[in-house]
């Protein structure tokens, strides 16, 4: 994606918990990331022909079969200004069945009922009954949105790619797959990603971030969006929405990861979204389950010190608390940084981020 770079490369360090191989959700062994980007046609919009933003963004939970191999996961709604498929089953059983995918508004049911069928071709479940899990933002400043351009061979592609080798290592961030026509801030938005890694679990999360104004942006606590004020941007509003995905390898149950959920929105507000009445801002986690939270019990009880309160009363969740919000924060600056500036519908526009901009207010806030 060009010349654009992340919070890391920028010189920033979220938080104080050291972040995985990839700083992304694929940290988590077993996730994978996939994109499909559909970007077609200029100037004035035409229903059902376009100009084209759009895409899907897929993520899987490991490399088998979810329906047979379902993974512990949680629900929390922020704000349920959405159009999400999926969800309150999600919220009863506690458990995810198929790959989780990401989109626009009105291309949500399209790309639900192709997630059903690659569920049957791809990986031939044959049940009568299925529970597809589908996220979307409004990505309608920039795309037909109408049109509904997501179709199930873009489904396909982007699955295939999250269950590839590819899939399974560094992740494309900002104008791709679901996240190609969103805003973030009053500039471009999209996907970002981010993780953390202590010697007892890993937790990775992806956003795809279509939310904040430009005046309330915060970047590592500094109040950047006040001296971010030219271009003045179009088409914003005070609500809008986030998707956020997050994954761990630590084995909790779903009703610890809803614990976990309901922290992970504090990331975004601490890069200066508050949510509004229109705003759609939902959070799904899942477990791997890789490592028990018996065998990390055991690893705290051994370190003694400091870390044995840590197994009182569920206290090993801080760390989890923590690690959640910091990843957060960093993956919505990361779909910040990384996006590029894109034309859409009508002309409508939507700036990068000047990033040398961003240095100069960092520096002068003694950031970097």
């Amino acid at each position: 994606m060009g010349s654009r770079i992340g919070a890391r490369e920028i010189g920033l360090e979220i938080g104080n918990i050291e972040t995985g191989r990839f700083n992304a959700i694929t940290d988590v062994k077993g996730v994978g990331v996939g994109h499909s980007t559909i970007i077609r046609g200029d100037g004035a919009l035409r229903v059902g022909e376009g100009p084209v933003r759009a895409g899907v963004t897929a993520i899987v939970p490991h490399q088998g079969n979810p329906f047979e191999q379902k993974v512990v996961a949680a629900v929390d709604v922020f704000n349920a200004y959405g159009k999400s498929v999926g969800l309150p089953q999600i919220m009863h059983t506690g458990v995810i069945e198929t790959p989780i995918l990401l989109t626009d508004t009105l291309n949500t049911w399209v790309v639900a009922d192709a997630l059903v069928s690659y569920m049957h071709e791809k990986y031939g479940v044959q049940a009568t009954s299925m529970n597809p899990v589908v996220g979307e933002t409004n990505g309608s400043f920039l795309n037909d949105s109408m049109g509904r351009h997501v179709r199930t061979p873009h489904v396909f592609e982007a699955l295939d790619k999250a269950r590839s080798v590819e899939g399974h290592g560094i992740v494309q961030e900002g104008n791709v797959g679901g996240g190609t026509p969103m805003s973030g801030f009053g500039f471009k938005g999209g996907i970002g990603t981010s993780s953390r890694k202590t010697d007892y679990f890993t937790l990775g999360v992806l956003v795809q971030l279509n939310c904040g104004r430009r005046e309330d942006l915060r970047i590592d606590g500094v109040p950047a969006g006040k001296d971010l004020v030219e271009p003045m941007p179009k088409g914003v509003e005070a609500g809008n929405s986030i998707m956020i995905i997050f994954a761990t390898n630590l084995g909790l149950d779903s009703r610890q990861l809803w614990r976990v959920a309901k922290r992970v929105v504090w990331g975004v507000a601490r890069v200066g979204h508050y949510g509004g009445t229109g705003s759609g801002d939902f959070t799904i986690g899942f477990t791997t389950g890789d490592k028990s939270v018996e065998e990390m019990l055991d690893e705290l009880r051994r370190s003694g010190g400091e870390d044995a309160r840590m197994t009182q009363n569920e206290g090993y969740l801080n760390s989890v608390f923590r690690a959640a919000i910091e990843a957060t924060e960093e993956a919505v600056l990361n779909a910040l940084f990384k996006a590029e500036t894109l034309r859409g519908r009508d002309g409508n526009t939507r700036e990068a981020v000047p990033l040398d901009r961003v240095k100069q207010i960092l520096q002068k806030y003694n950031r970097l």
